[in-house]
């Protein structure tokens, strides 16, 4: 399925009696959609127009070609609109307060600074309080998996950490400003964010490719007393149980009862792994390219090591096709085409198919669809988008709140049941088991739930005045 952009063509067009009809002939017999026109200039002689396409999946070029040699038409320019959200970049800092008076300005620089900066000093967990490290959350990557793009460097990093930033400001009112390092040394990369800690609440990992970031994030966890969370890992997990907790009151199944297989064991595909392990899944399965983790052989890679001791209770062995059959739910997080319409057909009955390679899924939706009782994928066209903005926000939310020293295993658990619970039962079908990104419910949930479960395990160090007990 092509999905639908668009272009902003500005041509400069001769006033002659038909000139746009042809023009918008031309476009239309392209493949191209026109869906507005904007009047940018108007002289004696000529006419300068904005007119916004609808690519329909046509690529740009041949739109262009189409009208660019036209009688009496000026190509200007060609502009996606996309690149113009980003011109400049998307975020910026605002003041909270004007600095208009002499007043104003030593109050909030010298002199009256000086004290505030002494306070901390003499205390310095009032930060908290007298600066913004209270609501604010470093959004670090290294640009070597940002998504579907590979290792793509820091600067071309900054788009998405971009807009993970106006995610967090959007969705959870959390202030969160992207830091793109140029380095790839794991031991670089863990002293620069301790360095840059004080001036933040909490850092958020994003987009380090694997195996590395898996040590990256303990050692930040182990080293620093502010939350932690590499959301490529973990909030992916947290949103699938989610969904999963929902498919599977759909079929009448229970986390203990069902097997599983996942497959792509990389960053997303551990923490997956761990979740279900941590939600109650006994019977698991992990894949990947070289076939089923089991117990039987070693592996290079710790985290492969640590999954096969604790899956694969049967001891199988094989390739994905070989070790699916009778299982319960599926779950991919690897690659286009890894999952076979005939592998579906040997699953159990109503089966559960999670797949999430992005863009394209491990098997098409619409061929797997006639096949499958509940099915879910990355994208946004598709019902049941498992999509970790549901999660990232909701619990740095929650975290920041009750001033949490670490994010850990029961604040997750918390979180994915309480994306769950958004959809109620009356809601609940086997074309809606997880909420929209822009459910207005979902932040309050998992803010809540997190800060109960923070204080459950007592890594709170504050407590919210709605979670006080009244004498």
């Amino acid at each position: 399925m092509a999905s639908n952009t668009s272009i902003i063509i500005r041509l400069e067009l001769a006033k002659t009696p038909g000139s746009f009809a042809e023009i918008a002939g031309a476009i239309g017999e392209a493949g191209g959609d026109i869906i507005a026109v904007d009047m940018i200039h108007a002289g004696k002689q000529s006419t300068t127009r904005d007119i916004t396409v609808n690519l329909m999946g046509v690529p740009a070029n041949e739109i262009t070609d189409a009208i660019r040699h036209m009688p009496g038409v000026t190509l200007v320019n060609v502009s996606d609109p996309t690149f113009l959200a980003h011109l400049g970049g998307k975020i910026e800092t605002q003041p909270k307060m004007p600095i208009k008076t002499r007043d104003d300005l030593s109050k909030v620089y010298t002199p009256g600074v000086a004290k505030v900066c002494m306070a901390i000093h003499e205390n310095p967990a009032s930060a908290f309080s007298l600066t913004i490290k209270r609501n604010t959350v470093a959004v670090v990557s290294d640009g070597t998996a940002v998504l579907g793009l590979g290792d793509i460097g820091p600067e071309a990093a900054m788009p998405v950490m971009e807009g993970k930033a106006m995610l967090f400001k959007q969705l959870a009112g959390v202030d969160a400003f992207p830091l793109c390092l140029a380095s790839k040394d794991t031991e670089e990369i863990i002293r620069t964010v301790k360095l840059l800690s004080p001036a933040f609440g909490g850092i958020n990992l994003e987009d380090i490719s694997s195996p590395r970031c898996f040590e990256i994030e303990e050692r930040l966890k182990q080293e620093l007393n502010i939350p932690v969370f590499h959301d490529d890992q973990h909030g992916t997990a947290v949103v699938l149980l989610a969904g999963l907790l929902n498919a599977l009151k759909i079929v009448g199944k229970t986390t203990s009862d069902i097997r599983v297989v996942v497959t792509g064991i990389g960053a997303a595909g551990v923490s997956i792994v761990k979740m279900l392990l941590a939600a109650g899944v006994k019977h698991l399965i992990a894949v990947d390219r070289e076939g089923a983790l089991c117990r039987t052989r070693t592996y290079s890679n710790p985290m492969w090591s640590w999954i096969a001791e604790r899956t694969n209770q049967e001891l199988k062995e094989g390739l994905l096709s070989d070790v699916i059959p009778g299982a319960d739910v599926f779950i991919g997080v690897s690659r286009k085409g890894v999952l076979k319409l005939e592998d579906i057909r040997r699953m159990a009955s109503d089966p559960i198919v999670f797949a999430m390679a992005n863009p394209e899924p491990e098997i098409e939706p619409e061929l797997a669809e006639p096949h499958v009782r509940v099915l879910a994928t990355g994208r946004s066209d598709y019902p049941n988008q498992i999509n970790n903005v549901l999660c990232f926000p909701g619990i740095f939310r929650g975290a920041l709140d009750c001033r949490a020293t670490t994010i850990n295993e029961e604040m997750k658990l918390k979180a994915a049941w309480a994306i769950a619970s958004v959809v109620s039962d009356d809601e609940l079908t086997d074309q809606y088991i997880i909420p929209s990104i822009f459910n207005d419910k979902v932040v309050p949930a998992v803010r809540h739930a997190v800060i109960q479960a923070a204080i459950d395990t007592n890594v709170a160090r504050r407590i919210p005045p709605e979670f006080r007990q009244v004498n």
